[in-house]
């Protein structure tokens, strides 16, 4: 027997019309890699800025306020807390994809850098065994037109 307890479920909010343009506008701005996105997680304030777009947002998450700043309008407004939690995450999560993208890129560089050096340092070892045969080699033909 089963039972389900739905009311621990949280339902998927609806959000308003301002809201869904706000969240619009703040993913649109996510999407585009010229957005930088610097984040104060003491003070909770998260800033995204598109310089191209004249595009500014700064989010106050202890306040839940969320401010629209660009080269025609500015707008702040207090939000609904669900509202601004799910703003937040996806502001996170492009933070968070794009630390990877860096990290995967600097691993990478590492990777080739240490395969190089390891490659030359088994290309030095075979050099220098060569040599060193080479001169055994003399040595024991030396020996023998010496005998």
């Amino acid at each position: 027997m089963f039972f389900t307890f739905k009311f621990f479920r949280r339902k998927p909010r609806v959000y308003t019309k301002i809201e869904s343009h706000i969240y619009g506008i703040i993913t649109e701005l996510l999407k585009v890699s010229s957005t930088d996105i610097n984040v104060d997680e003491l003070g909770g304030k998260y800033y995204l800025s598109n310089e191209e777009q004249h595009f500014k947002v700064t989010i106050l998450s202890n306040d839940y306020v969320i401010r629209l700043t660009n080269t025609h309008d500015s707008v702040a407004e207090k939000y609904d807390k669900v509202f601004v939690e799910d703003v937040l995450k996806a502001v996170k999560e492009e933070k968070h994809r794009r630390m990877e993208v860096v990290y995967d890129s600097i691993t990478n560089s590492i990777e080739k850098m240490a395969e190089r050096l390891h490659n030359r340092l088994i290309e030095s070892n075979e050099q220098e065994s060569k040599s060193v045969r080479r001169l055994e080699t003399k040595h024991v033909k030396t020996k023998k037109a010496n005998y």
